[in-house]
């Protein structure tokens, strides 16, 4: 048998193993007796126990007592950061092995399906805080492997704001709610954040980030996910590899406009939430490919920027993501509390054939995660909980502690022992032991960062670079809000003397909206963030200027495409609509995966011109154009005439198209689309279509619906030299 063949092997149902699991702890209180937690049936839980019915209560309520004492007990602390999360259960399923470079069995066994769980979330805001704040997006993945837990706990970003996690608290404080008032809620747009921003350089490629659209996802289902940090994958020979992971969402990757965020966030401040809860009911079932990046350890230096360094990236071109397996995610949690707020991810959670580099920010986030759990979640057995515990047997010496579920039974709890044959026993490597890779040190303890970390503005120029028009001018848009709401004027000098080192064209515009100057001479803060003596390079003259000035992958224009699947349609209709061009065009698009909602003066139902009843989703009143991809108006004159005396309807048109998204119409709704501001423009704009026939029209608006948005409507900048 060759070297890397397998014996042929049952698959092993790992899937229904972790379900089944979960099923022993799964409750259905339906059609039961009330209980206590002890299992006493509860005669009486409307009355406590009191001397006579208008007397004190009395101490010895057990039944009082247990139930407040429970619920004064219901909340635990929130997420310092990541506090506002969703998650789902689902597969993962691999396409090949990956057996040359890890030995990893979830990564080799193309036959098993490994159960996952993921939690999506936003990073700055409470639980309470809005889905569609300007922030980046938690993408944390756990595997529950035949080898134990791996969790890849990563972002929707590639990188990060800070390279050492001893920065970590700093920027967190910075960007939270300012401790004197304790505003503003989930934003960044205030003094303290882009203080600690201006003065540290090594934030600029992040920012370019945060400030593009990929901070304001359409859904949680059309984000790319990152591991952000360099991993190592090692082969069951030893030999080890670097790895950048990557998830690449099928449904492509899609966003919102700035100001429709904004409406979002009044108008159902859940919608992610919602989004993936009513994708993941309705079958639509959200699906992402595993994709890794390798790079062989011969070649770590090869880059003209540091692998352990969290603010760069690997180009694709450079490094092509290689696609390994598929992840979908196919049922909700039964209890948000019991599994999305109490699972607990962390980096320290790999398997053999995965291992870490000395990247400084991963190395300290190996020690927050378990420590924040500790206090979360009220002591050291947390991964006992059902959501954490993995889905095969643990065993070893550990005891007690707060809320121990396991019962240990045996005498002893310490290693070696005889009395139990020393069990339970260490297993060798060969067996499955999980084996630290042998890497070489060989150094001087030191406070200090490598002069490979000081290029801060490379990568952040190829970023903007690689933007579409419209994707600069969102950044523009964005760093201009941003900055106009500090209120400190030598913050946002000092930010644009920043910008001006990424690109002089971007910190000009920003510049102009903000009623300033660029610095002629941008201030460089090093010496504000690293000890004087260390202090020895300028960061513009650490700036490396490689081959690459654009990368393709890094704009959201160039993604899928080619689908309208869960993409929400509106249909604007009333009293006497033409149900024969309605009913055509929502066949249509629902035969193509969208999902159709039928918009009426009212609710209830609606009489079209032929007598038919016509069930109304939503109102005028309920309904935003912010809610939907897109939108049809079918004709009908009593219909038409009574949406365009509809000011809401109205509006909504012109927001859909302020927006940038597909609207169509029938030949004989003209006096609708007349209505609106942008009826002038109509014969010349791209993504607004009128025709009489429906059939044509509807294979025209879905074509229409899978381009997303058409951005072309901005106007381009004019900005004064």
């Amino acid at each position: 048998m060759a070297k890397n063949e397998k014996a042929a092997k049952p698959a092993i149902d790992t899937t229904n193993r972790k379900n089944e699991q979960l099923g022993q702890f799964r409750d259905d209180a339906a059609g039961q007796q009330m209980t206590i937690n002890t299992g006493l049936k509860i005669n009486d839980d409307q009355n406590s126990l009191k001397a006579g019915d208008r007397g004190p209560s009395l101490l010895e309520d057990f039944i009082l007592r247990e139930k407040i004492t429970h619920f004064d007990h219901e909340r635990i602390p929130e997420r310092v950061v990541h506090a506002r999360g969703s998650g789902a259960h689902g597969v993962f399923k691999l396409y090949e092995s990956q057996s040359a470079v890890t030995k990893a069995l979830f990564l080799n066994d193309t036959e098993t399906e490994t159960p996952v769980f993921v939690r999506f979330s936003t990073v700055a805001g409470s639980k309470g805080s809005s889905d569609l704040a300007r922030d980046v997006r938690g993408f944390a993945v756990r595997f529950y492997t035949q080898e134990g837990n791996f969790d890849l706990v990563g972002n929707n970003m590639p990188v990060f704001f800070i390279q050492d996690a001893i920065k970590f608290p700093d920027l967190i404080h910075a960007v939270k709610p300012e401790p004197n008032n304790e505003i503003p809620q989930a934003a960044s747009a205030h003094d303290t954040f882009w203080d600690f921003i201006s003065l540290m350089p090594e934030s600029a490629h992040m920012i370019m980030w945060a400030m593009s659209d990929r901070a304001l996802p359409r859904s949680l289902r059309m984000m790319e996910g990152f591991g952000v940090h360099t991993f190592r994958f090692v082969n069951a020979e030893g030999v080890a590899s670097f790895v950048k992971f990557h998830w690449k969402p099928l449904l492509g990757v899609h966003s919102v406009a700035w100001d429709e965020a904004q409406n979002i966030s009044g108008k159902d401040s859940d919608f992610h939430r919602r989004d993936l809860w009513d994708a993941i009911d309705s079958g639509a079932f959200p699906e992402w490919e595993l994709g890794v990046q390798i790079v062989p350890e011969e070649d770590e230096f090869k880059f003209e920027f540091d692998l352990l360094d969290s603010t760069k990236l690997i180009p694709e071109e450079l490094v092509p993501v290689q696609r390994i397996g598929k992840m979908t995610l196919n049922r909700n949690p039964d209890n948000f509390f019991a599994e999305t707020e109490q699972v607990a991810f962390h980096l320290g959670h790999i398997v053999p054939g995965i291992d870490f580099t000395n990247d400084p920010l991963l190395q300290g986030r190996l020690f927050s995660y378990t420590d924040t759990q500790l206090l979360r979640l009220g002591g050291p057995n947390f991964q006992q909980i059902p959501i954490n515990r993995p889905v095969v047997p643990v065993y070893n010496n550990q005891r007690d502690g707060f809320s121990r579920h396991n019962i240990d039974t045996g005498k002893t709890s310490y290693s070696p022992n005889s009395l139990n044959k020393n069990s339970p026993e260490q297993v060798r490597a060969e067996q499955g032991g999980y084996v630290t890779f042998p890497e070489r040190i060989d150094s001087v303890k030191i406070r200090a960062r490598s002069k490979s970390f000081l290029d801060h503005f490379s990568q952040a120029r190829l970023f903007f670079n690689s933007q579409s028009d419209p994707e600069k001018n969102h950044i523009v848009d964005a760093l201009s809000f941003e900055l106009g709401k500090v209120k400190t004027v030598a913050i946002r000098e000092r930010m644009l003397g920043i910008l001006s080192l990424i690109d002089k064209g971007l910190a000009a515009e920003v510049a102009y909206a903000l009623g300033l100057h660029v610095p002629q001479s941008p201030e460089t803060p090093i010496n504000k963030s690293i000890p004087a003596d260390a202090a020895t390079e300028d960061y513009e003259s650490v700036q490396v200027e490689g081959s690459l000035s654009k990368s393709e992958a890094l704009s959201m224009a160039n993604t899928i495409k080619d689908s309208i699947q869960t993409r929400k349609v509106a249909i604007l209709a009333a009293d006497g609509v033409d149900e024969k061009a309605l009913f055509a065009v929502k066949k249509a698009i629902e035969a193509e995966g969208g999902a159709v909602k039928i918009i009426a003066p009212r609710l209830g139902f609606i009489t079209s011109l032929n007598d038919e009843k016509i069930q109304a989703d939503e109102s005028f009143l309920t309904a935003a154009s912010v809610l939907f991809d897109a939108v049809y108006v079918p004709g009908g004159g009593n219909s038409v005439a009574s949406i365009e005396a509809v000011p809401n309807a109205v509006h909504f048109l012109n927001e859909a198209f302020k927006h940038c998204k597909a609207i169509a119409a029938d030949g004989g709704a003209m006096q609708v689309l007349e209505a609106t501001y942008f009826s002038k423009k109509i014969e010349n704009d791209e993504g607004v279509m009128v025709g009489d026939d429906a059939v044509t029209l509807a294979a025209e608006f879905i074509e229409a619906i899978k381009q997303h948005r058409f951005w072309e409507r901005e106007k381009p900048r004019k900005i004064p030299a």
